[in-house]
Formats: C-alpha cells, sequence, structure tokens
C-alpha cells in the first residue's frame, strides 16, 4: 500500500533555508550502484556503429486486462522514478515498460553520439517490438514528453493514448528569447553540477518551495552519477540531451497528433527550459509550462487537460497517489478509437 505523504511546509515558513544534502556517494556512470524498486532487464542493440544497452523494468501484472503502460522519463529523472506509479499500474493490471533512455541512467552513454528524439523514439520502438508488444499507452514526463509526442507523431497506430505529464516541448524557447548554448557551453554547466545545485533547481522550479525528505533520494542518484570517474562519460550524454531539448521542440506539431491525448500538469511548476540564459528583460516574459499547457491542449484534435493546481513539475513525485488515481481513471475511460477506425 502507498502510505499517505506527509504534510509539507513551505521552508521559508519555517525560517529555514533548504538543508545542502551531504554528498552522494559515487554510484557510476550508469547507476551500477543505484538500486532500482524492481529487476532491471538489458535491450542489447547497434546504433551509430556502436554496441548499446538500453535499460528497462517490465512489470506483469497478476491479473492482466490486456492492456500495456510505456513510461518515459525526464531528464532529471529516471526509471526508478516511475516506481510507485508502475506498481499502482501493474496492480490495476496493466503490464508496465519503464524505460531508461539512451544517454541516462543506468542505459549506456555512447561518446560522440548524435541525439535526436527521431532517434530515441525508433530505439524505444525497437525495445518494444522485442517484448512483443503492439499497442499501447504512452506516458511521457518532462522530456519524456517531447520523446512520447514525438513516437506518436511517428507511430500513431501503435498508441492507444498519448499522456504528458508536465512536457517540455511546448514552446520553442530559442524562438521566445533563450540564446542557444552550444555543446561546449552545456558541457560547462554540467560539469558544474551538484547535489546542492540540483536540489536548489528543483526546490525553486519544481516543487514550488517545498521540500520533502523523500526527494533527496532522487537527488543523490543524480548526483552520484557525476561523481568519480565516470563523471565525463555523464556529463557529455547530458550536454548532448540538453542540446537536443533546446533545438528539437514538438510545439510547432501538435495540431498533427491523431491520438487522443491528454496533458496532466502541476500548475506550479515554474520550469521553462534555458530561461536562466535568457537577458534579464525578457526572462519574466518567458511562459513556463502551466500557462503554455493551456495553449497547446487546445490545438491537438482530440486533447484534454487535467490540471492539478497545487502541485509542481512532477506531480507522480509530490503526490503519488492523487496522481495514480487521476491517471487510472483517464486510462479507463478513455481507451482510444481501435486502430482500424483511424
Amino acid at each position: 500500500m502507498i502510505l499517505a505523504r506527509r504534510l509539507m511546509l513551505p521552508l521559508a515558513l519555517l525560517g529555514i533555508a533548504a538543508a545542502p544534502p551531504k554528498p552522494p556517494a559515487d554510484l557510476g556512470p550508469n547507476l551500477e550502484r543505484f538500486d532500482y524498486p524492481y529487476p532491471v532487464k538489458r535491450f542489447r542493440m547497434v546504433s551509430q556503429g556502436q554496441p548499446l544497452e538500453i535499460a528497462y523494468m517490465d512489470l506483469t501484472p497478476k491479473r492482466p486486462n490486456g492492456r500495456t503502460v510505456v513510461l518515459l522519463h525526464g531528464k532529471n529523472f529516471c526509471g526508478a522514478t516511475w516506481g510507485e506509479t508502475a506498481h499502482a499500474l501493474a496492480v490495476g493490471g496493466y503490464r508496465v515498460i519503464a524505460i531508461d533512455q539512451l544517454g541516462f541512467c543506468k542505459s549506456s552513454k555512447p561518446s560522440a553520439y548524435q541525439y535526436s528524439f527521431h532517434g530515441l523514439a525508433e530505439i524505444d520502438l525497437k525495445l518494444i517490438d522485442s517484448l512483443g508488444v503492439d499497442r499501447f499507452v504512452l506516458v511521457g514526463h518532462s522530456m519524456g514528453g517531447i520523446l512520447a509526442t514525438r513516437l506518436a507523431l511517428l507511430h500513431p497506430l501503435r498508441i492507444e493514448q498519448l499522456v504528458l505529464v508536465n512536457p517540455l516541448g511546448l514552446a520553442n524557447r530559442l524562438a521566445q528569447g533563450v540564446p542557444y548554448a552550444d555543446l561546449d557551453s552545456l558541457v560547462a554547466e554540467e560539469n558544474a553540477t551538484t547535489a546542492a545545485s540540483i536540489k536548489a533547481y528543483q526546490l525553486r522550479n519544481y516543487y514550488h518551495g517545498r521540500w520533502d525528505r523523500d526527494y533527496d533520494k532522487w537527488v543523490d542518484m543524480l548526483a552520484g552519477m557525476y561523481r568519480g570517474a565516470g563523471k565525463p562519460t555523464v556529463v557529455q550524454a547530458q550536454a548532448r540531451a540538453s542540446e537536443m531539448i533546446q533545438t528539437q521542440p514538438v510545439a510547432y506539431e501538435f495540431g498533427r497528433l491523431s491520438v487522443p491525448t491528454t496533458l496532466m500538469v502541476g500548475m506550479l511548476d515554474t520550469t521553462a527550459f534555458g530561461r536562466q540564459r535568457a537577458p534579464l528583460e525578457v526572462r519574466d516574459s518567458i511562459p513556463a509550462i502551466p500557462a503554455l499547457a493551456r495553449r497547446v491542449v487546445g490545438q491537438i484534435p482530440d486533447g484534454r487537460l487535467i490540471p492539478f493546481d497545487d502541485l509542481g513539475h512532477a506531480p507522480h513525485v509530490e503526490a503519488p497517489a492523487r496522481f495514480q488515481t487521476a491517471l487510472l481513471k483517464l486510462l479507463a475511460e478513455r481507451r482510444g478509437r481501435p486502430a482500424q477506425e483511424r
């Protein structure tokens, strides 16, 4: 059973600042020393001339309902972050596949790799095909929202429903005034990453000034990849992922979606990718995800918005029971049109 979350008070009301986390352990560049909530499997393939391993969890329900849900994580998250959601879905009868994207978490981080959302979508589909899954529900969070949208645009007949949780890519940030950051600049930013900087960023943008100690394990998970000899590998992969996010939005393509699509959005999210690099005179005019979500949902032919008015960027982490209830209800109500009707 999922326990009720503790009441969380704003840190400012408590009169204390966010306590800096203890230095994380060296968890290895592929999180070799970080335990996931379920067994991790490996999909092996070759891409751009390099042998790769894609890590994933595959949960089989005790009482299957015949449907599969694929979960895609965000840039500052991993497949493990879906643990509680995956459990709830499996209890509800769904087979659940939670993938660590190439370049992230327990998956390979190849050198000199050209990242694209098109390429990642095709890799994910090959993994899904290898598991014998035909049609599936696709849920993408944050960066995973861009990837999920791209996959649904490329292969609409494979997707029953598309669920985007506080997705990135709802706007072209470069067109809104965020300066382009080249790979060298992004590498410098990643090299400066620490547990304290991760926590400060998430406290400010994701959790609207409220911090639960349960979030510390996710900070330690991310920061632990930057410790030790594997740091350069992680830095390169993360910098290339950031370059991909800033240059490959899906903002202009939501009108082409032909699958039932729902945005589940924590409305206190202040995330606007790259905004910290924008000139001060335009920074305040760059909208965050909630404002963009209200605009974008009207562009989607079969679009719907489910707002969480008091939550931030990661509702499945901040209020897992509420998020799971809403997601299970959504999946039960909106099963999607049969493929032959599309």
